[in-house]
């Protein structure tokens, strides 16, 4: 469901399979037209990424829930919501975190600095997107507000 939902907020033309190596589609518009990019839904914020893919992308986007941290989802709910999204260049970012001595794994823990830089909504904190009023409006559909 992250997926479409990115590929119609963020002009993301999706891999035909689903099975791509590394990457989900590609930007179609703006400054990122033609990057690779790997979409990530987390159903909360708990400032970790999986990175575990060794076929590498341009960027990857993350659509997260409520902040929280990581622990067991067992016997919780967590329902769908977008409460932040954040674009990450991803070479750049593998690179900070091996020089950090930061192991690059499936639940990659990611410092708070580097979210905080990376946030698109509802802060703009990246230049690398500044998303338009529409954009923010679909995202704000998806926002829960509790």
């Amino acid at each position: 469901m992250g997926e479409w939902i990115a590929a119609r907020v963020f002009d993301i033309e999706l891999e035909p399979s689903a099975n791509a190596a590394g990457y989900d589609g590609q930007f179609t518009i703006g400054t990122l037209a033609g990057k690779t990019v790997n979409i990530k839904t987390y159903t909360r914020d708990e400032r970790m990424l999986d990175m575990n893919s060794p076929a590498p992308c341009d960027y990857y986007l993350v659509l997260a829930g409520p902040r929280g941290v990581a622990a067991s989802a067992r016997g919780t709910v967590r329902p769908f919501c977008i409460e932040r999204v954040f674009l990450f260049n991803s070479p750049r970012l593998r690179r900070e975190l091996e020089d950090q001595g930061v192991k690059i794994r499936e639940a990659t823990s990611v410092r708070a600095a580097h979210w905080d830089a990376a946030e698109i909504f509802p802060r703009s904190n990246n230049p690398l997107m500044m998303l338009s009023d529409l954009q923010r409006h679909q995202l704000a559909m998806f926002f829960d507000g509790q």
